[in-house]
């Protein structure tokens, strides 16, 4: 297979992936806006791309307007894969990996994804969790709980990327730290940044000032936490259920 041929297939994989989750969702509009935010791109950038009001993707993502149908998911999916494409295909290649392969799988203790989503503040509540840095906080649609030695020693840059599941909007929980700045470097230096990065085992005053400065520079929320692992699974995957039945 050519190169040409080769990224091709990837986009329309990527595209399949997007698309069916967002119409086979309960709640497309809430899937739209999540794929929306992994691609870091504006609601105004998809209806200039598209030709649309600013409020046509607003109302769609916010549920005022009738459900999405196939057709205009499948557009509004082209547009973000083609602007995405047209920066660089950043985000395009950073997925390349959750598609053909699944070897992060060895350094992840738990991941869940949520149908709506959490709040920071209810993060940090239910992990009984201090903020280092506050970040800008964005909507939290999973978690995953990493081990970072595994993470960290074992994982290329590109199987990294893979501990992100399909959400970058999500909370990154680092185990086995010893002062958080490994896990803030191998952030550092890869192309998908979580919505917030949780040190497990650390207080506040033992988080490395550098682990704090280089959140405070990529503007991800730092918490650390010495909540019981299990426990700490236990009370987000509460929180993932309660919100399914409801």
């Amino acid at each position: 297979m050519t190169e040409d041929a080769s990224k091709e297939n990837l986009r329309h994989r990527l595209a399949e992936k997007m698309a069916g989750e967002i119409t086979l969702s309960d709640k497309p509009g809430e899937a739209l806006k999540k794929w929306r935010l992994n691609f870091e791109i504006a609601q105004t950038d998809i209806s200039s791309y598209l030709g649309v009001s600013p409020s046509v993707i607003s109302d769609y993502e916010s549920g005022r307007r009738k459900s999405p149908g196939t057709l205009i998911v499948s557009k509004i999916v082209d547009a973000l894969i083609n602007i995405d494409s047209e920066s660089g295909g950043h985000k395009i290649h950073a997925y390349e990996g959750m598609l053909y392969s699944d070897q992060a799988s060895k350094a992840v203790y738990a991941t869940y994804e949520y149908t709506y989503p959490m709040q920071l503040a209810k993060l940090a509540t239910l992990i009984e969790a201090d903020v280092a840095n506050r970040g800008v906080e964005k909507p939290l649609y999973g978690f995953t709980v990493v081990d970072s030695k595994k993470a960290i020693l074992e994982l290329s840059s590109h199987e990294f990327q893979k501990l992100y599941g399909w959400s970058t909007e999500r909370a990154m929980i680092f185990t086995k730290v010893s002062t958080g700045k490994s896990p803030m470097v191998a952030i550092r230096v890869t192309n998908l940044k979580p919505a917030a990065v949780v040190l497990h085992g650390l207080t506040i005053r033992e988080v490395d000032p550098m682990a704090k400065k280089m959140a405070e520079v990529d503007r991800i929320p730092l918490l650390a936490t010495t909540m019981d692992l299990d426990e700490l699974i236990e009370a987000l995957k509460h929180y993932s259920q309660y919100q399914v039945m409801e």
